[in-house]
């Protein structure tokens, strides 16, 4: 294992890096790369299967971040509580944005395409690229809360859904 001063998370750190969510730093490795030697983050992300590597000195550019504070949840919370905001644009143009805002790795930008996106029982039926995109953002933001909160992802799941159906 490599030790270093100046590392921003260590391991066993939860993290969210924007593309793939909540993840878990299991290792910090060096490894030569075309001759380079290189400091790794070793990330495993669990609901994707999937483990990550990371340079140490470009996951900060990346958009790797610490898990949110108390106070973001909050405002994430007060997001999903809102009332929804649906351009009136092409349905492709939209799904973009929604898309960037997923893959932003910003919560609050989260919290706002579940709000959007959300449909209660009296509303229209949802296309399935809607749906898959909504699944997407919640299933993300629900894993993040679970990370925060120390809870199990059903019941982060459960307090999301909640809060929407205030709205």
């Amino acid at each position: 294992m490599v030790k270093s001063n100046k590392l921003k998370f260590a391991i066993n750190d939860h993290i969210v890096y924007p593309k793939h969510g909540v993840g878990v730093i299991i290792d910090i490795e060096e490894q030569e790369i075309s001759g380079i030697k290189l400091e790794l983050y070793v990330i495993r992300f669990e609901s994707e299967k999937m483990t990550l590597r990371v340079p140490t000195n470009k996951a900060v550019a990346a958009g790797m971040r610490a898990l949110s504070s108390k106070d973001t949840m909050d405002q994430a919370y007060v997001t999903l509580k809102g009332k929804a905001r649906v351009k009136r644009t092409m349905w492709s143009r939209r799904a973009q944005e929604y898309e960037a805002k997923i893959n932003s790795g910003n919560l609050i930008s989260l919290a706002e395409v579940v709000r959007d996106l959300h449909r209660s029982g009296d509303q229209t039926e949802q296309s399935y690229s809607e749906r898959q995109i909504y699944e997407s953002a919640i299933s993300r933001l629900a894993r993040e809360v679970a990370a925060v909160e120390e809870i199990a992802e059903k019941e982060a799941l459960e307090k999301l859904e909640s809060f929407l159906k205030v709205a």
